[in-house]
């Protein structure tokens, strides 16, 4: 009998671990790897942790806005915690295992947090819809009451379906099956393990995917016709840019997060092969996570700004500056 599994009275046999094949790299190979996510990973903690600092005590950044983004990099700082800390251990140890309930508290964290993602980005698409369509009614549309009650909707959005579906998953009989073909316990690879019939299931998950998906993508598309249309009604040239621009990163993040997650969880029967849906996972698992901070701070003044503020206060101990907000 292997460490994986277990007998029950009958001689059921009861999956306790699964093992997680990972990517299938060897020597050199495999530590360039380790050593490149590792850097990623870092900087997906540094970057969004400075993105939750310098909006939590700027009170520059204290607007509806940047209290979005700031839930966002929460977001993306849990989920990539969630994941990329055991994709690092499996990369270097012999035994590449995970214990039942760890793979189930993963994928409940995995759902959890690329909903709260979906619909915390069609919160800010809407955020700068009012900003930009209704500016004289910009303070009343997103009051602080109306940001927390979008924020913590968000948040709690994905509970009842990480609860429902990861609990659902795992008291599937699995036969002594325990091999995921993935680098984490995602829905497509554990689900194949199982020796039910899992037809409802499948079904079940697929429509909930793709009301996740789509309310909040309706959302976007709908905030950004009308964005498109106020913004060509500005007469000047550089105004039109002006608007535009504080749309830009958002709309880049938008296309980052939609364009890997879908390929994966809106066709999970596709033809790609396992290691390009690894390579897709890993998108958006790391790379999406590592360039939000950036993409959000390259083009946008007010984050530059507060971080040199936040730098002088902390390295020369200088008051912070308050600074009326533009949008």
């Amino acid at each position: 009998m292997g460490p994986v599994e277990e007998m029950k009275p009958g001689n059921q046999t009861v999956t306790t671990h699964f093992l997680l094949l990972g990517f299938a790299f060897h020597g050199k190979m495999q530590l360039l790897f380790f050593s490149l996510i590792s850097i990623m990973f870092l900087a997906v903690l540094i970057g969004n942790s400075l993105i939750v600092v310098i909006t939590a005590i700027d009170p520059v950044l204290h607007t509806p806005m940047y209290y979005l983004l700031k839930n966002l990099a929460l977001t993306e700082i849990c989920y990539s915690l969630s994941i990329v800390p055991k994709m690092l251990a499996i990369l270097v140890a012999e035994r590449k295992m995970i214990s039942f309930t760890a793979c189930a508290l993963q994928l409940n964290c995995v759902i959890l947090f690329v909903t709260c993602e979906c619909f915390l980005l069609g919160a800010m698409a809407y955020d700068r819809q009012a900003a930009i369509c209704h500016p004289l009614h910009y303070a009343t549309m997103m009051n602080r009451d109306r940001c927390f009650k979008m924020a913590i909707g968000s948040w709690l959005s994905g509970v009842p379906v990480a609860l429902g579906f990861t609990s659902w998953l795992f008291t599937l009989p699995f036969c002594g099956r325990n091999t995921v073909d993935h680098f984490f316990c995602d829905v497509s690879p554990v689900l194949k393990l199982a020796c039910a019939d899992t037809a409802l299931f499948e079904l079940l998950i697929f429509i909930a995917i793709v009301i996740i998906v789509m309310i909040p993508f309706s959302l976007i598309a709908v905030s950004y016709l009308r964005i498109i249309h106020a913004v060509l009604q500005i007469p000047s040239a550089v105004g039109q840019r002006r608007a535009f621009s504080t749309c830009a990163a958002h709309l880049v993040v938008v296309t980052l997060f939609y364009s890997t997650t879908g390929i994966i969880h809106l066709r999970p029967k596709s033809g790609l092969s396992s290691n390009v849906k690894k390579m897709v996972s890993l998108s958006y698992t790391v790379v999406t996570p590592m360039l939000n901070p950036i993409i959000y701070s390259l083009r946008n003044q007010e984050v530059k700004q507060s971080l040199r503020r936040c730098a002088d206060k902390c390295l020369l101990r200088k008051p912070m500056a308050v600074f009326s907000p533009s949008r």
